[in-house]
């Protein structure tokens, strides 16, 4: 089977909520077979950023914050969303958006208060293919210095926090890591660096 024999027709969409926030759909689909599989829900959110950024000392740049999917305080690292020049925080992307490296810093700066003179994209990878289209650019930040205080939004709450490699690897290998972009970003940071 060809891949253009895989792909499925949408047959119908009802945007259950759009707002400035999020497009959540409840679609039907007509599967390659021919048979229509409905509801499947999906949504639209920006594109965002997650940066792997180490200090002159070679400890890592973490913050604390609430999440609330989960309901707990969770350490990770830097991210956040890809300004766009419409404002909303999804849609079809285009070149006046603000690009992703300009993004990386500025959240480093405006969470943390550390900047980098040393930059690496790891990867563009889609966020959550099974129902979202929006993607994570991954990057990595290496001698960071702190030259500020925090810049947060008005829905930020958050503490920095420096940990060494070994502790990263194991609040991952516990599960204290919980953020699986942020897992993902950790071990391609670390696997890029072997090389």
């Amino acid at each position: 089977m060809d891949d253009k024999d895989l792909i499925w027709e949408e047959v119908s969409t009802e945007h259950i909520v759009q707002d400035e926030w999020i497009d959540f759909r409840k679609s039907a689909f007509r599967f390659p077979d021919g048979k229509i599989f409905e509801p499947y829900y999906t949504y639209s959110r920006r594109d965002y950023v997650v940066v792997v950024a180490s200090d002159e000392e070679g400890k890592y740049i973490c913050v604390k914050q609430f999440r609330q999917g989960i309901r707990e305080v969770t350490t990770e690292f830097t991210a956040g969303g890809i300004e766009r020049s419409d404002g909303k925080e999804y849609g079809e992307k285009n070149d006046s958006n603000e690009d992703a490296l300009d993004a990386a810093k500025r959240e480093l700066q405006e969470e943390t208060g550390y900047i980098s003179d040393e930059w690496r994209h790891l990867i563009t990878i889609p966020s959550n293919a099974t129902i979202a289209d929006n993607y994570a650019y991954i990057f990595e930040a290496k001698n960071c210095r702190k030259v500020t205080g925090q810049s947060l939004d008005e829905m930020e709450f958050l503490n920095v926090e420096l940990y060494t490699a070994e502790q990263i690897e194991e609040m991952i290998s516990t599960g204290n890591f919980k953020q699986a972009m942020h897992v993902m970003a950790w071990l391609m940071s670390k696997q890029d660096s072997k090389k």
